[in-house]
This record gives structure tokens, sequence and C-alpha cells, in this order.
């Protein structure tokens, strides 16, 4: 039966497929460490008691029905508060826009600045960028970024592309690499955005710069820098994601914020009036209580980011435990998020039943089967299947779950030849 172009052509999402091969085997009875998905175990990590208290007062006091189409003016007003004593941003209650996380928020970015065939421009690895390109008909060019640059672009990288581009899309710390942006990498990046800027005449749309900060409380000792921090003048090309999905633990909550130019912000709002992807109310009346206290988001994020890292380490250890001992295998350090990438360069070996590991997605079900660990290759992110780099999400495990998984890893990879 015909359906749309657009739906015939959509291409699903790997990180699903694994993420289903998984499921089936667990409810066969096998242990699989899944390392997949960039979510959490809300067992190990619950959201703030706080919070759930608060959501669950919110539904007990009917707060029901729709909330506004650009989120509570309570929760608004205390983001805007938040990103002032936090990053010392000045955005106001109208310039902020409140979605059922932050997917509904980069899918507006998309629809609100790309016109068919608009240059867009985006880093791999990158999540879903080559999926919302597709969504708006973009001309996609996709910047490969490399391990010593811990996979996000140079300055250099983007130069010869920004030219009549109308959207970068950038995210730090990044999904799926766990790395971020030094001040000096995201400098000189904005200022190639102000010069191309200062380039266009009136009547040329803007390259605009989406700037995904989901992650960006969750950091190891390293800085979290920020377009608009670094240069002011970036305040009127600017959009940002974020929200409370990963910083608290809360993925399922579904509360993001968009924030960015009135006139951008306002067309994003306009479009979501019809298509529904605000957050519960119930969710954003809690969401509000909670941020009354900024005490009460830096305490918690201090105590979860710790425990993230700690995971981080121990595998991030064992990774590295293992390349000591011969293996081919090799990861770079986490900066923040829930990720750590792993090199596993076991393309072209052969698995003991004699059958070739021809690519990435073939060893990550080798894996799966052999050693009961998913992971996620960069082909999931736009890369080629040929490259030999991983995702790894700690936020679905505890600790010790990790430790039990080295070895069961180092076995497999020990027996492709």
């Amino acid at each position: 039966m015909k359906v749309s172009k657009l739906a015939a052509n959509l291409i699903g999402s790997e990180i699903v497929k694994i993420g289903n091969e998984v499921n089936d085997l667990k409810a066969k009875g096998a242990e699989i460490a899944n390392l997949t998905i960039g979510d959490l175990n809300s067992n190990i990590y619950p959201i703030p008691a706080l919070l759930k208290e608060e959501i669950q007062k919110a539904y007990q006091n009917n707060l029901t029905n729709y909330p506004p189409a650009n989120g509570l003016l309570s929760l608004r007003k205390e983001v805007s508060k938040d990103l002032k004593t936090r990053w010392n941003l000045d955005y106001s209650p109208n310039d902020i826009l409140i979605t059922a996380g932050s997917r509904p928020l980069i899918y507006a970015v998309y629809k609100t600045i790309v016109d068919e065939g608009d240059k867009i421009v985006y880093p791999t690895p990158s999540w879903n960028n080559n999926h919302y390109a597709y969504l708006t008909s973009a001309n996609a060019v996709e910047v490969k970024t490399k391990p010593e640059t811990n996979f996000l672009p140079t300055a250099d990288d983007l130069r010869p592309h920004l030219d009549g581009a109308v959207l970068l899309a950038l995210c730090s710390p990044l999904n799926p690499t766990g790395t971020m942006f030094t001040r000096e990498q995201l400098s000189e990046i904005c200022e190639l955005v102000i010069a191309e800027n200062k380039k266009r005449g009136a009547d040329e749309k803007p390259l605009y710069l989406m700037y995904d900060q989901i992650y960006s409380n969750l950091t190891f000792g390293a800085e979290h820098v920020d377009p608009v921090s670094l240069f002011p003048e970036m305040k009127e090309y600017t959009v940002y994601i974020d929200g409370i999905s990963k910083c608290l633990a809360a993925t399922g909550v579904r509360v993001g914020w968009g924030f960015g130019p009135a006139h951008i912000i306002d067309k994003m709002k306009a479009l979501l009036t019809h298509v529904g992807a605000w957050a519960p109310k119930p969710e954003q009346e809690a969401t509000a209580k909670f941020y009354e206290n900024p005490e009460n988001v830096n305490v918690f994020v201090e105590d979860f980011k710790g425990k993230l890292e700690e995971s981080l380490k121990v595998l991030h250890g064992g990774v590295q435990d293992l390349k000591v001992k011969g293996l081919s295998v090799d990861s770079i350090e986490p900066m923040g998020a829930l990720y750590l990438t792993i090199k596993l360069d076991y393309i072209g070996k052969t698995k003991p039943d004699g059958a070739v590991i021809e690519n990435s997605s073939d060893l990550v079900f080798y894996l799966i089967n052999e050693a009961g660990v998913a992971l996620v290759p960069f082909s999931a992110f736009g890369e080629d299947k040929s490259e030999p780099w991983f995702r790894a999400s700690v936020g679905g495990l505890a600790v010790d779950e990790i430790k039990v998984m080295l070895p069961k890893l180092e076995n497999a990879l020990n027996n492709l030849k």
C-alpha cells in the first residue's frame, strides 16, 4: 500500500533495532549489560524525592487540563532565574518555550529555520541531526570529526561549509561521545558564525546556531561553555536546547525548554500548538516548585553526576586495562553526560563459527550474543559502518554490573581471530 514519500524513505533507528534484540534475549532469560540507551535505570537513579512529591501533589490538586502553549509562566520564570544564576544568561520568561522534553524543540528549530533545500551543517557523530535534516528536506552537510579532537568539530573543520548555510547544529557535552568543547574551540566557531552573518544582506536568512546543552550540568571537572556567554552578539543567532531530562534523571518526566531570539521562539511556539508537544501540566508545576530553591537542583546534581562519573571511570579504566593486555581497544576519557566513547578495532576479524565481522553492526550483535554486552555503533550517529567506534551509556547499569561485564567483553574479543 502506498504511503507518503517522506514515510516511505524514513530510516528507522539503529538504536531501536539493537534495543529490540536486547529485549528479545532478556525475555528468554539472557543477562545483557545494556549500554545502549541514553536513559537511566530509575531504580538506580530515581528522580529527586521532592520533585516526585510535587508531581503527585499537582495531580492531587487536579492540574490536569491544558497548560499554556509556551509553558506555565511560573516555570518559565524559574527557568529564567536559573539561566541567570547558573550561566549568567539573560532571557526573559517570554524568550523561553517549554515542551515535552527536548525532541519537539529540536524539531521545531529545524522547521522554523529550514526551508526545503536549505543548507544545514552538523558534525558526525551526532544525535539524530540526519533524521531532522531528512524531515525538513534540508541540504545536509555532514562534517566528519576525528578522535584527536574528541569527535568535536573545529573551526577549521566547519569553515569551508558555512557559506550560505542557515543552521549549524552543535551539542556539548556531546551525545554520543561524552566529550565537550573547550572555551577556545567554541570561541573560534562563534567567531565564524559572527563573521558569516556580517556578510549577509538584510534580505538573506542568517546562519543560526542550535546549541544543545541538555547535559550541561553533568560535567566532570571540565567547564561547560556556551555561545552567548562567550560572545553577547551570538544572542541574535543562537537557539538553546535544555531541560531536566538528564540533569534530574527525569527522562520520562518530559520537561524540556528552549530559549533564544524572540522571533524564533514565537514561531516555534506557534508551530508546536499544532503538534501538541507541551509538557504535562502537573510535571511543569512540580518542576517550577523544585526550581524555586536552586539548592534543590545543586544538591541533587552533585550527587547524581558523582555516581555517573564513578561508573564512567570504572568502564574507562576497564577498557584501558584491556588495552594494556594487548586487545585492540581504546576509550576517550569522559568529560560529561552519560557516555564513554570506545574503540573496538575488530572489524574484519573472524568469529568462532567462521563468519566474518564485516561492519560495526556485526560486531554489536556478536557482542550481544557472545558477551551479553550491548553497545551502539557510531553508525547510528551518522558515521560509516566501517568505523570501529561505539557509544557506551552507563545510565542503565550499577557499578558492580559494569565490573562483571568487563571480563565477558574481554573473553568475547579474544575469541575473534
